[in-house]
């Protein structure tokens, strides 16, 4: 499977939130990084057929989605960054009525909400109202949600918000063996999320791709760049407001190692690290709030 864009463009006004998008992707899972305003949800938006381009185009498998219509959307599956739900209705209830919405006779929706509730550790509570959920426990079931129709192609919007880090680990490899033979494209922005899973990394600024590479071949591009420091425990949190610093920890009562992105050694002790996508992520995007 192939979906591509070509000049993929979404305009606002005369601000472009998605600008000469070209990117390709196949089976496997995408991770989507990016500062607020980047442009990554608008993507996501436009790959489900939810907004349409101002300009370009999307293809899955050299036919734009577009003239699919129906048939594309039965190979989806999407979880937004809000996604709505009913709080009167139990967990079951509830994925029940969305497979309903999406066309799955009644003994494929029973089989694979089962399945599935149990997937995301909800089994217990499959019978309890979700307004008695937690942050955690909702974003768990909208997860679920995505997947009943087992889709082809999954699009996640900030999955892992509200997770702690046990039902994280879940989630990972929940889609490490959903992702063979489908195309996932996943956004958030706990970066170790991405580098955990993701086999390439799509990076937006701007509404631009800036990277689009495997975790390790993109990272080069900092290489000499990332360093780490011992200072006092008492000057550590100064020193890191003063530095782009991706990281600190303590070493002891009265030390602490600082994780530095600098083009120069930022002290005299400095020394040069291995880059990892978080120092990446922050070499790009240090102080973009912009929303």
């Amino acid at each position: 499977m192939e979906l591509k864009t070509i000049e993929l463009t979404k305009k606002f006004g005369s601000r472009a939130a998605v600008n000469g998008l070209n990117i390709t992707l196949s089976n496997g899972v995408y991770g989507l990084l990016g500062a607020n305003g980047a442009g990554k949800t608008t993507l996501m938006r436009l790959l489900c057929n939810i907004q349409n381009p101002t300009s370009g185009k999307i293809l899955l498998n050299g036919k734009n989605i577009v003239g699919l219509g129906e048939k594309y959307r039965e190979l989806l599956g999407y979880l937004p960054q809000h996604f709505g739900y009913y709080p009167n209705f139990t967990a079951l209830d509830f994925l029940l009525y969305i497979a309903a919405l999406k066309g799955l006779s009644e003994k494929t929706a029973k089989k694979k909400s089962k399945e599935l509730l149990e997937a995301v550790d909800l089994s217990a509570e499959s019978k309890h109202k979700i307004q008695t959920f937690s942050g955690g426990m909702k974003q768990r079931l909208g997860i679920a949600q995505a997947m009943l129709n087992d889709p082809h192609i999954l699009i996640l919007d900030e999955p892992t918000a509200g997770l702690d880090p046990k039902e994280r680990v879940r989630f990972r490899n929940l889609i490490s063996v959903f992702a063979k033979k489908r195309i996932v494209i996943l956004s958030t922005h706990i970066v170790s999320d991405v580098e955990f899973i993701a086999e390439e990394i799509i990076m937006m600024k701007s509404g631009q791709v800036v990277h689009f590479g495997k975790p390790q071949e993109i990272t080069a591009e900092i290489n000499g760049q990332v360093w780490e420091c011992i200072v006092p425990s008492e000057k550590a949190e100064k020193s890191a407001a003063t530095f782009n610093t991706s990281n600190l920890r303590n070493i002891d009562g009265s030390q602490t190692i600082l994780r530095i992105i600098a083009d120069h050694p930022p002290m005299e002790n400095a020394l040069p690290v291995q880059p990892n996508l978080e120092d990446l992520y922050l070499f790009y995007f240090k102080g973009d709030t912009k929303r």
